[in-house]
This record gives C-alpha cells, sequence and structure tokens, in this order.
C-alpha cells in the first residue's frame, strides 16, 4: 500500500456529508454469530488480507479544513485500533457480568441472544465513532461467539458494506468460493411481427401510469418532508426521540413460507409479504395496546430504501470492487413511503398482503424512489448538509417506522474459517421509535426490531406479532 503522504484529501460526497450531522450520525451494525470459538488472530488476519483496508473509505480519517468542509485524509491503518476484544458475559440489560456470574439454566440460547441485542441497543445511542481513527470498528463478544461490526453510513450504504463483507468471506463447502447470492434475471422482451402496435401501445400505457404515480408520490413526499405527519398512537416516535434508550428484538422468518405466502396472489415478491406481514403485525401489536383506541383504517406511514444501481445482486458488486474499489461504491439509495393500514381483527390475513402488493405495484410504476434521490442531492448542493439534513429529519419525524429489506447469501459461509450461524443488521438509533430491518441468510430471514423502549417497552411481543402474522396468512392460504 502507497504511503498516505502520497495521496490528496478527498471531499465527502454530498450523501456522506448528510450522515455526519448531528441529526442524522447514523451507524450501521451488523451481528455475526459463529459457530466455533473466536480466534482473535485469525479475525485480524483476515481484515488485514481482505478488501476492507484495501478500500480508501476504510483507510482514512475525517478531517474537516478552515471552511468547515469534511474530507477524507489517508492514513496508516493500525487494525488494533479497530479490532475491541469483550471477553466478559453480558447480561439481557447488555451489562457486564462477573466471572462468578452467569446465564440462568432456563434462558439458555435466548438469553445469550437477548444480552447481544441490548448490547447493540445501547451503542445504537450512546456511542459514536471516534474521529481519531477511520469510521470503522469490529468488537469481538467472546463469551457469545459474536461479531460486532460497527461501519458509518459516510461510508457507504447497506448494498456496498454488505457486498464488502460477503467478498471477505467464503463458501461453507468451498473455502475458496465466494458466498452463492440470487442471481440477476435478464428480462424478457417480447415482440414480434403483426403486434409491435400492441406492445406499443403496453409501453405508452405504462409510461403515462409511470408520470402519473411519480408526481402523485411525488406531492406526497414534499408535504411529508415539510408539515404532513402520522397521527400519533403509541407507537409514535418525534423529534429528539434518537437520544432516547433503546431495545432490540429478533423477528425470524423462513423463507419458504415467505414463498408459500407469495403463491396468494401472482407475481407477489418477497417484499409484498414482508409489507404484508408488517402491516399485520402492528395491528395486532396496537389491538394488544390499545384495543377500541383507534379508528378503522388509520394510516401509519413507513419510510423505505431502495437500492438505486442498476445490478443490485451483491456477489456481482463484490467482483466489480476486487477490480476497480471505487466501482458502484458508495450511497446510492432512494428513499419511497408505504403507507399501511390499521384494521381490527384478524379475520382476514392474505387481506393485508393483498393491499400491500397493490400499494407496492403502483411505487414500482414510479421514480419516487429516483426523485427522492436526486432532491437530496440537489438541497446538498444548493443550500448545504444543513438544510438537507432538515428535510431528512422532519420526514422520519413525520412518519412512524423505517424499514428495509436485504438479499444476504444463499448457503452457509464462513468468516475467517468460522462458520457463521446468522447474520443480523440494524442500525443506530433514528427520530422514529420504530426501525426494522431484515436480512435473508441460508434459507432463513431475520429482522432486527429496534425501539425507543419508553414508547414500545415490549418489542419480543412486537416480534412475536410479526412472526404469527406471516404463519397465520401461510395457514389462510392453506385453508382455501
Amino acid at each position: 500500500m502507497a504511503s498516505p503522504e502520497t495521496f490528496s484529501d478527498e471531499p465527502l460526497t454530498p450523501a456522506g456529508r448528510l450522515f455526519l450531522q448531528p441529526q442524522t450520525n447514523i451507524v450501521i451494525h451488523s451481528i455475526v454469530r459463529v459457530k466455533n470459538p473466536i480466534d482473535i488472530n485469525a479475525i485480524k488476519s483476515s481484515v488485514k488480507s481482505s478488501l476492507m483496508v484495501q478500500h480508501p473509505r476504510f483507510c482514512s480519517l475525517l478531517v474537516r479544513d478552515e471552511n468547515g468542509f469534511e474530507h477524507w485524509r489517508r492514513t496508516q491503518l493500525d487494525i488494533d485500533q479497530h479490532v475491541i476484544v469483550i471477553n466478559k458475559l453480558l447480561d439481557n440489560s447488555g451489562n457486564f457480568l462477573d466471572e462468578t456470574q452467569g446465564f440462568s439454566s432456563e434462558g439458555g440460547e435466548e438469553d445469550d441472544e437477548a444480552a447481544v441485542n441490548q448490547y447493540v441497543a445501547d451503542l445504537s445511542v450512546s456511542s459514536p465513532l471516534s474521529t481519531d481513527k477511520p469510521l470503522w470498528e469490529i468488537h469481538l463478544l467472546m463469551a457469545h461467539k459474536c461479531a460486532v461490526f460497527r461501519i458509518h453510513h459516510s461510508l457507504g450504504d447497506g448494498i456496498s458494506l454488505m457486498s464488502m463483507l460477503m467478498a471477505s468471506c467464503r463458501s461453507a463447502d468451498d473455502a475458496d468460493a465466494l458466498p452463492k447470492m440470487v442471481s440477476q434475471k435478464t428480462p424478457e422482451f417480447k415482440g414480434g411481427k403483426g403486434r409491435d402496435w400492441f406492445w406499443s401501445f403496453v409501453a405508452f400505457w405504462r409510461l403515462l401510469k409511470m408520470v402519473w404515480f411519480t408526481l402523485i408520490f411525488a406531492l406526497e413526499f414534499g408535504a411529508r418532508s415539510l408539515f404532513v405527519c402520522d397521527r400519533k398512537t403509541v407507537i409514535t416516535g418525534g423529534d429528539g426521540v434518537e437520544l432516547w434508550p433503546r431495545k432490540l428484538a429478533t423477528a425470524r422468518f423462513l423463507l419458504d413460507d415467505m414463498k408459500v405466502v407469495k403463491k396468494a396472489i401472482p407475481n407477489t415478491t418477497i417484499n409484498d409479504v414482508l409489507l404484508g406481514v408488517v402491516s399485520y403485525g402492528l395491528s395486532r401489536y396496537l389491538d394488544h395496546r390499545t384495543p377500541n383506541g383507534l379508528r378503522e383504517g388509520l394510516r401509519l406511514t413507513g419510510v423505505a430504501m431502495v437500492n438505486l444501481r442498476a445490478q443490485p445482486g451483491l456477489q456481482d458488486l463484490s467482483k466489480l470492487m476486487m477490480g476497480n474499489p471505487e466501482a458502484r461504491w458508495g450511497n446510492k439509495f432512494g428513499v419511497i413511503l408505504l403507507p399501511v393500514y390499521y384494521q381490527k381483527g384478524g379475520n382476514n390475513p392474505l387481506g393485508y398482503l393483498k393491499r400491500a402488493k397493490a400499494m407496492l405495484d403502483r411505487k414500482k410504476h414510479s421514480l419516487e424512489a429516483h426523485f427522492s434521490y436526486k432532491i437530496g442531492d440537489l438541497v446538498m448542493s444548493l443550500l448545504g448538509s444543513k438544510y438537507a439534513c432538515l428535510l431528512n429529519y422532519r420526514l422520519l419525524c413525520n412518519t412512524t417506522f423505517t424499514i428495509s429489506n436485504m438479499i444476504g447469501p444463499l448457503e452457509e459461509i464462513t468468516l475467517a474459517g468460522n462458520p457463521i450461524s446468522s447474520i443480523k443488521v440494524t442500525t443506530s438509533s433514528l427520530p422514529q421509535a420504530l426501525t426494522m430491518h431484515m436480512l435473508s441468510y441460508a434459507g432463513k430471514a431475520e429482522m432486527q426490531i429496534l425501539v425507543a423502549k419508553d414508547i414500545i417497552p415490549d418489542p419480543e411481543f412486537l416480534a412475536k406479532c410479526f412472526e404469527e402474522a406471516l404463519l397465520e396468512m401461510k395457514e389462510a392460504l392453506r385453508q382455501q
């Protein structure tokens, strides 16, 4: 590697500057649980030889010039500063236990997961990354066989960072093979002599729908960013809630169950199923917290992140980064608004799926995600990071939850030769009281539910609501 003195400072991208503002200072947390005891030297050796430390963002300090503008400045990387080893056990409250203490025999693995979740929940609200070193860390929780990757959002989005992690892992069945990802489908184009007029009409109709839906959703996006907000409920956050203490719970799903539910409606996707599950689960939770307290059809608005890359496949991105570290790197995502509606009772579980699919189909026919990306970039360029941050912050304050979904490896993989049993992702706290991030891995999907615990004190029950929502949809389909 060249000496840091041979590189000039590089200015941050507009998105990178946004994620460094006090109100939108976001750190991505990835919890990687392994099957065998952690070998510290193997982890350090793997990190040293990985794409992570070869990428300029991961070996650069954040500096500010005399005018207050942020830049990346290359520095010599000291792995020991970034790998933090924690040997003590944690209890369910995220506190360290004495050597004479341990988990109760009744809790077992659940207590172990609750302890790690609370540790990450505390990090999400009270532990910003130090600017004295490049903005990433790996916490090795030795007693829990977990590695917690903490990477600042200014370094890249979830797709970029997960792609880099996957490029550093190997298949459990082949130590030289990269993890298998979902293959990219080649679009089919229909046509033929005598029918060109028909497909031309179809294309024109789709164009009209795209223009119409984009206009409608763009106006709604602008209104939500300025003054329109959701009605207050028991799960509503708001200004300053990002500073409140957090709890973290995990909802688990089988991808096979989601694929079965997909068959209920033609052309349904996993994202359709996920939104239907979230809509149904939130209705169940609100029924529990405020029975008969909400009107039928009450709207709760979610914020979803949409990858805008032409080829979103994680493995493809990893290969591109091997040849060119800057290829497709960074924060390349837009935002869409996802309305879900409270429905009392659960007489028709598949009705939530039908409404979710209908709404997402309209979103797919629009350019809302591209519009939000361009607007954010324009505001940042013309008015600066302060106003771009204010716009983003108001959008989060005026909505109820944030949700994201990423497709992970199809098979079991290893990190530094150690088989990985689960991978989960979440972020630092937002002004919303509820954020959800789902990642699939080897036939399973786990959703991390981060809540403001003074507003949502029982995220484990909320996770159960989501899990039961999917199972009830599956059962309703079986009975049809």
